[in-house]
């Protein structure tokens, strides 16, 4: 199976950019997306019904802020929009549909902010998903987690550790919560497969950044 993961930064921006136009040559058998940015009644027939996909969008209360989706060609076996605490489904965090061998989780955890006013949001946010993943794998169910994780884990995981170790999403309590993950058992796949790769999936639109590779991974698949 061929499953994507894709911060888009709002779905209505990407699609006037080649979205539908990619979506049917990508082929992903699943396609998670997270900040989508868009209200439940504001999304179009193409949105809901993407030829080929079933898709499902659990939504924020506020406009235009967070939101994730969940595209699959096969109709999930079960879906759950949220993880039933309001702190976090009012900010439309998450999306978890079961697929027979394996349940997967969408997740599109909170930014600490610049002022770091959301940290312990944040923080909160991990350890209250973690432990709805650790129920779920009690109860048998294998697990796939991915999204974005708001973290750059390691220093090769971002261009410019030594500038960034006071910045959210490098802080060391945000880097502790991420390996809480991986020492319960997750494995970070792309790490597993390519220990000593650095390679980004988040660039700001500040300084040239991604044209010159000053970005940072914070995008997994646990």
């Amino acid at each position: 199976m061929k499953l994507i993961s894709w911060n888009v930064n709002g779905i209505r921006a990407v699609s006037r950019h080649g979205f539908w136009d990619w979506l049917p040559s990508a082929t992903p058998d699943i396609l998670c997306l997270q900040e989508t940015r868009i209200q439940t009644k504001q999304l179009t027939e193409q949105m809901r019904y993407p030829p080929g996909y079933q898709s499902t969008w659990h939504n924020a209360e506020r406009k235009g802020y967070s939101g994730v989706a969940t595209f699959c060609r096969a109709e999930p076996v079960a879906i759950q929009e949220g993880l039933g605490w309001p702190e976090f489904d009012v900010e439309g965090r998450v999306i978890i549909t079961e697929h027979g061998g394996f349940t997967l989780v969408n997740a599109y955890f909170p930014s600490g902010q610049r002022g770091h006013e959301r940290v312990n949001y944040k923080l909160a946010f991990y350890e209250a998903l973690l432990d709805f993943c650790t129920d779920l794998r009690g109860q048998g169910q294998s697990l796939i987690v991915c999204g974005d994780f708001n973290t750059a884990h390691q220093p090769m995981d971002l261009a410019r550790p030594k500038q960034n170790v006071k910045t959210s999403g490098f802080l060391p309590v945000e880097r502790e919560a991420l390996s809480r993950w991986l020492d319960w058992g997750f494995v970070d796949v792309f790490r597993h497969l390519h220990p000593e790769s650095k390679e980004y999936t988040w660039w700001t639109y500040r300084l040239d950044a991604r044209k010159r590779n000053i970005g940072w991974r914070i995008d997994y698949f646990l």
